[in-house]
């Protein structure tokens, strides 16, 4: 086998990573952007829960006591 094979081959195998690892962190994104979007749902219906209880600012929003 030449080199230009070698190098043609390798490449090959880099082009198909590169895609594979593409495909992994679009993946990853939208499951991130689902991941986000329900903690801020479940933030916001905890806050609303809190405030109907007690009627005190959610502990998200308080400062902490060493400040």
């Amino acid at each position: 086998m030449n080199e230009i094979s070698r190098l043609e081959e390798r490449l090959a195998h880099l082009i198909r990573q590169n895609d594979d690892l593409s495909d992994i962190v679009a993946a990853q994104e939208a499951r991130l952007s689902r991941l986000e979007a329900r903690v801020r749902m479940l933030m916001e219906r905890e806050a609303d829960r809190e405030i109907a209880e007690g009627g005190t600012v959610p502990l998200a929003d308080q400062k902490p006591p060493h400040w």
